[in-house]
């Protein structure tokens, strides 16, 4: 078998898809996507398909190696995400020519189902008590949401308090009844997070995601040993190389790999054997669509250090179109009690309504990450 051909679709909400066809009829699916930046990712898997076509698709590992050193310049979120999504297409191609889900062929089933969580709040948090009330009607009782919005280098008394009564108003309104992480989303600076973490004890928050920026990784082993909060980090990471630096720094209760951006499943089930061996938990980072998710729940169910799933139905960013609005086997995405239970279709379990996806593309609006302004004029983090 070889690859023949490789297409693209740039889709809404913000996403790129990828497929891989094969001379024996076998087509394997992928999103090599960088959110922003999805024209940019489209052209670097235009610059890898030299290195594919004629290929024999099946020996993934020489194939991730070929594309990952072949270049002098290596790595990035560019060039990493457009790696990824190629090498979630052959893991669908390898599992759909062996008639096995990929969670198969990386040595099968370590739990029977994978506990999620959905995003609420949008980017700047609001109404997610009502946000949150319409997913439990789904049967999800855990959440992630913004910890906060805008946030200054020293921000005042006044904004902290608004922060704290926030999630103190979501934590008395449910009670135990429902579970939340909290995402500062790299806008808080480091006196900042201090303050935020002792403040935010009390709600017992599952994790709180980014507690500074990530080029200031050597900062969670300092906070850490400042909170009773698990910390998690690992969406803006690429190689095991970068989550080598991260592990060794120490902190991190979790890491949150993005299957679409870190190497894809042949990476990542690296980084996460290597989290595993510093007793840190996984949680895939995923706001994007079905083949990425997909692609999170194969290494899901086979790493023994699995924590929690993102699962992004009903994300803020879905404007328009819904994750499954481009999938077929919509029944295999049900969640049952907020778990997801094992695709048992080959390869990644997805069923891809492609007639769907072409002509989506042909009317995608790109996306780009809203610019944001402290009020003296200055750049603020988004």
């Amino acid at each position: 078998m070889i690859i023949t051909n490789i297409r693209t679709y740039r889709v809404n909400p913000r996403w790129l898809f990828l497929a891989i066809d094969t001379d024996e009829g076998i087509t394997g699916w992928g999103e090599p996507v960088l959110e922003g930046r999805a024209k940019t990712a489209e052209v670097a898997v235009e610059e890898l398909k030299p290195l594919l076509i004629g290929q024999n698709p099946l020996n993934i590992n020489y194939l991730w190696q070929r594309m990952y050193t072949s270049s002098f310049y290596r790595g990035g979120p560019i060039l990493m995400s457009a790696l990824s999504g190629i090498d979630q297409a052959l893991w669908d191609i390898k599992g759909k020519f062996l008639g096995q889900p990929v969670y198969e062929l990386l040595g099968g089933l370590g739990r029977q189902k994978v506990k999620t969580y959905s995003w609420v709040g949008g980017d700047d948090p609001a109404d997610e008590i009502i946000q949150i009330e319409r997913q439990r009607e789904t049967g999800q009782d855990s959440f992630k949401l913004n910890g906060c919005g805008k946030l200054k280098f020293l921000e005042s008394y006044k904004g902290i308090d608004q922060v704290i009564k926030r999630i103190g108003d979501i934590r008395t309104h449910f009670g135990n009844q429902i579970d939340f992480a909290l995402d500062f989303h790299g806008r808080v600076s480091l006196p900042m997070a201090k303050v935020l973490l002792k403040e935010l004890e009390v709600f017992r928050p599952l994790f709180v995601e980014e507690p500074v920026l990530p080029e200031f990784y050597d900062h969670y082993c300092d906070l850490s040993n400042q909170t009773s909060i698990p910390l998690a980090a690992g969406e803006r990471a690429h190689s095991k190389f970068e989550f080598r630096k991260i592990l060794s720094s120490g902190g991190l209760s979790i890491i949150q790999p993005d299957l679409s951006h870190a190497g894809g499943i042949t990476e990542c089930l690296k980084i996460a054997s290597m989290a595993d061996s510093f007793n840190v938990g996984l949680a895939p980072h995923c706001p994007l669509g079905p083949i990425a998710l997909a692609s999170c729940f194969a290494l899901d169910f086979v790493s023994p250090n699995t924590v929690i799933q993102e699962f992004a139905l009903n994300i803020h960013y879905n404007k328009g179109v819904e994750l499954l609005d481009y999938v077929l086997n919509k029944e295999d995405f049900v969640l049952e009690d907020g778990y997801m239970k094992p695709f048992r279709k080959p390869g990644l379990g997805v069923e891809i309504n492609e007639e769907f996806l072409i002509e989506k593309a042909k009317s995608v609006v790109d996306w780009y990450p809203p610019s944001w302004y402290q009020d003296d004029g200055s750049v603020a983090e988004w």
